[in-house]
């Protein structure tokens, strides 16, 4: 019988938990440190490698993503080695994607033309800001020409480059945003994703605003102005938003992140990593140890987790709603009713679409443009019994 975790997959995430320096917006596993013992962290990445190809053997893999933290920071025969040991285990589709997050400041052409080399085929490029003034207020230690000169690197030794920037900035303005936006679409290749800045507990952006000291940030309807600024440009540059915040042309969507949200299964490997691994028939969800020490001692003895949950069927339907409805594609309401056991609320759903925030047809239930701005409080009043 099919699982239900191959409507969206199978791939492998590994952790690469640091950075040369934390940026004041980031609430990811991230840590500076002065010495890394790159041999040891790869005989632990292999070793967990190998512990959950024995829970999870003969599996098509569709990805492999190396997120961080600064994965570019790791040594190319690192990477090449840990690609390989994964590729031993899992036989691979046709069209394995292997993505590895660079940061401007790490990226070398012979360091990148390693990474090809050992089986990189994707590089995420964290740019975040076109301009050095804003790149300064979020905690960026490259300035723009140093990013663009890194992306033209990238370029001359990967066919697929996507770069990353962040919107709704202190005090961008929504002409302001366009034309930056109008030049990164100038750049693109085929893909980029852009992200609304938020505000989140635990980092330096977070103390700052709850002392009030975080000032110009755009008001709600700025931001929102700013998102169908977004819609409309991309959109018109042939870069439709196939993910609230993702957009690709056709064909060159990022197929580790559809797997995240198709609610395919996933191995996280790595400090803080977050696993959805099918086992038996039961869904579990997994994380592992945060702190890059402890992971690193706790490798040695397999047992790096710190949650291995299983999930039951409303567990299962509403990650599977959360994650889907941020597709532009949307949800299959059958799925879901088999995951939950009981179909989606008609009356909500009937509510929601005259409300002009989700659309019914053979395609499924997706949230329009209008209920994507409000997404969370339309999966609220879905999940809402």
């Amino acid at each position: 019988m099919t699982e239900d975790w191959q409507n969206g997959g199978f791939a492998v995430y590994v952790h690469w938990p640091f950075c040369t320096a934390k940026c004041p917006y980031c609430d990811f596993n991230s840590h500076v440190s002065r010495s890394i013992d790159q041999k040891k962290w790869l005989s632990a990445y292999l070793r967990e490698i190998d512990r959950y190809a024995a829970e999870v053997p003969g599996r098509a893999l569709t990805s492999i993503f190396f997120g961080g933290g600064t994965p570019s920071l790791m040594d190319p025969d690192v990477v090449a080695a840990i690609i390989d040991r994964i590729r031993s285990h899992w036989s691979a589709s046709n069209s394995l994607e292997i993505t590895l997050e660079a940061n401007p400041g790490s990226v070398e052409a012979g360091r990148f033309r390693a990474y090809a080399e050992g089986g990189v085929n994707r590089i995420s490029m964290g740019i975040q800001a076109l301009n050095d003034r804003d790149l300064a207020r979020l905690g960026r230690i490259h300035s723009a020409s140093e990013a663009k000169a890194a992306f033209d690197v990238a370029r001359q030794a990967f066919d697929r480059v996507s770069f990353d920037l962040i919107y709704a900035r202190q005090e961008q303005t929504v002409g302001e945003w366009r034309q930056e936006l109008e030049e990164a679409l100038a750049m693109a290749i085929d893909h980029l994703s852009l992200y609304q800045l938020t505000i989140e507990e635990g980092t330096a952006f977070g103390d700052r605003y709850r002392a009030g000291k975080l000032r110009g940030l755009p008001e709600e309807d700025i931001s929102v102005e700013m998102f169908h600024v977004t819609q409309d440009l991309c959109a018109a540059a042939g870069m439709d938003a196939y993910e609230i915040s993702n957009h690709a042309r056709p064909g060159a969507q990022s197929l580790h992140n559809l797997v995240y949200w198709n609610y395919g299964d996933y191995v996280g490997i790595g400090p803080g990593a977050h696993g959805r691994l099918t086992l038996s028939g039961q869904k579990f969800a997994t994380e592992a140890i945060r702190q890059p020490g402890a992971w690193l001692k706790a490798a040695q003895a397999g047992a790096t987790e710190t949650v291995r949950d299983a999930l039951n069927n409303d567990d299962m339907a509403s990650e599977m709603l959360l994650m889907g409805l941020r597709l532009r594609d949307g949800i299959d309401p059958a799925r879901y009713q088999r995951l939950k056991g009981k179909s989606l609320n008609s009356q909500k759903l009937s509510y929601l679409g005259e409300l002009g925030m989700v659309e019914l047809g053979d395609y499924g239930i997706r949230a329009t443009s209008k209920g994507r701005v409000l997404l969370n409080s339309v999966i609220a009043e879905l999940l809402e019994d």
